[in-house]
Protein backbone atom coordinates (compact mmCIF):
# COMPACT_ATOMS: atom_id res chain seq x y z
CA UNK A 1 0.00 0.00 0.00
CA UNK A 2 1.49 3.35 -0.99
CA UNK A 3 1.51 6.46 1.19
CA UNK A 4 -1.21 8.17 -0.82
CA UNK A 5 -3.52 5.22 -0.30
CA UNK A 6 -2.67 5.09 3.41
CA UNK A 7 -3.42 8.80 3.70
CA UNK A 8 -6.81 8.38 2.01
CA UNK A 9 -7.65 5.46 4.28
CA UNK A 10 -6.71 7.58 7.30
CA UNK A 11 -8.91 10.45 6.09
CA UNK A 12 -11.85 8.09 5.68
CA UNK A 13 -11.33 6.65 9.17
CA UNK A 14 -11.18 10.15 10.65
CA UNK A 15 -14.33 11.12 8.76
CA UNK A 16 -16.23 8.11 10.04
CA UNK A 17 -15.08 8.69 13.62
CA UNK A 18 -15.91 12.40 13.39
CA UNK A 19 -19.44 11.84 12.08
CA UNK A 20 -20.18 9.19 14.67
CA UNK A 21 -18.82 11.38 17.47
CA UNK A 22 -20.79 14.38 16.19
CA UNK A 23 -24.00 12.35 16.15
CA UNK A 24 -23.42 11.09 19.68
CA UNK A 25 -22.66 14.58 20.98
CA UNK A 26 -25.74 16.05 19.29
CA UNK A 27 -28.01 13.30 20.61
CA UNK A 28 -26.68 13.58 24.18
CA UNK A 29 -26.92 17.37 24.43
CA UNK A 30 -27.69 19.22 21.21
CA UNK A 31 -26.81 22.78 22.31
CA UNK A 32 -23.49 21.72 23.85
CA UNK A 33 -22.73 19.51 20.84
CA UNK A 34 -23.48 22.37 18.46
CA UNK A 35 -21.17 24.67 20.42
CA UNK A 36 -18.31 22.19 20.67
CA UNK A 37 -18.57 21.23 17.00
CA UNK A 38 -19.15 24.80 15.80
CA UNK A 39 -22.33 23.81 13.94
CA UNK A 40 -25.44 25.73 12.96
CA UNK A 41 -28.82 24.32 13.97
CA UNK A 42 -29.53 23.26 10.38
CA UNK A 43 -26.26 21.38 10.02
CA UNK A 44 -26.69 19.79 13.45
CA UNK A 45 -30.14 18.50 12.44
CA UNK A 46 -28.77 17.08 9.22
CA UNK A 47 -25.84 15.33 10.90
CA UNK A 48 -27.96 13.94 13.74
CA UNK A 49 -30.44 12.46 11.28
CA UNK A 50 -28.02 10.67 8.94
CA UNK A 51 -28.66 6.97 8.40
CA UNK A 52 -25.84 4.45 8.63
CA UNK A 53 -25.70 4.21 4.83
CA UNK A 54 -25.47 8.00 4.55
CA UNK A 55 -22.73 8.12 7.19
CA UNK A 56 -20.66 5.50 5.36
CA UNK A 57 -21.11 7.30 2.04
CA UNK A 58 -20.18 10.68 3.50
CA UNK A 59 -17.20 9.26 5.39
CA UNK A 60 -15.82 7.70 2.23
CA UNK A 61 -14.95 11.13 0.85
CA UNK A 62 -11.30 11.82 0.14
CA UNK A 63 -11.66 15.22 1.84
CA UNK A 64 -11.53 15.78 5.60
CA UNK A 65 -14.99 16.63 6.87
CA UNK A 66 -13.83 18.16 10.14
CA UNK A 67 -11.76 21.29 10.36
CA UNK A 68 -9.21 22.75 12.74
CA UNK A 69 -11.18 25.38 14.66
CA UNK A 70 -8.15 26.89 16.36
CA UNK A 71 -7.23 28.81 13.26
CA UNK A 72 -5.23 31.62 14.73
CA UNK A 73 -2.29 32.05 17.06
CA UNK A 74 -4.35 33.38 19.99
CA UNK A 75 -6.68 30.40 20.09
CA UNK A 76 -3.96 27.82 19.72
CA UNK A 77 -1.78 29.57 22.29
CA UNK A 78 -4.67 29.57 24.77
CA UNK A 79 -4.68 25.78 24.76
CA UNK A 80 -0.93 25.32 24.86
CA UNK A 81 -0.10 27.56 27.80
CA UNK A 82 2.20 26.32 30.51
CA UNK A 83 0.80 24.44 33.50
CA UNK A 84 0.54 27.58 35.63
CA UNK A 85 -2.20 28.85 33.33
CA UNK A 86 -3.77 25.48 32.54
CA UNK A 87 -6.89 26.13 34.62
CA UNK A 88 -7.85 29.19 32.57
CA UNK A 89 -6.61 27.98 29.18
CA UNK A 90 -9.71 25.93 28.36
CA UNK A 91 -12.01 28.74 29.51
CA UNK A 92 -10.10 31.23 27.40
CA UNK A 93 -10.33 28.94 24.36
CA UNK A 94 -14.08 28.46 24.91
CA UNK A 95 -14.59 32.23 25.04
CA UNK A 96 -12.64 32.68 21.81
CA UNK A 97 -14.58 29.89 20.09
CA UNK A 98 -17.90 31.33 21.23
CA UNK A 99 -17.08 34.41 19.19
CA UNK A 100 -16.75 32.39 16.00
CA UNK A 101 -19.84 32.01 13.79
CA UNK A 102 -21.40 28.58 13.46
CA UNK A 103 -20.87 26.87 10.13
CA UNK A 104 -23.68 27.45 7.66
CA UNK A 105 -24.64 25.79 4.40
CA UNK A 106 -23.02 27.49 1.45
Amino acid sequence: MDRSSETLDSIREINLSYIMLAQRMLREDKPVGMFRLGLSSELAELLAGLSLAQIVKLASSDQLLCFFRFNDHTMLSALTQTAKNAEVASTHAAILLAGQPAEQFA
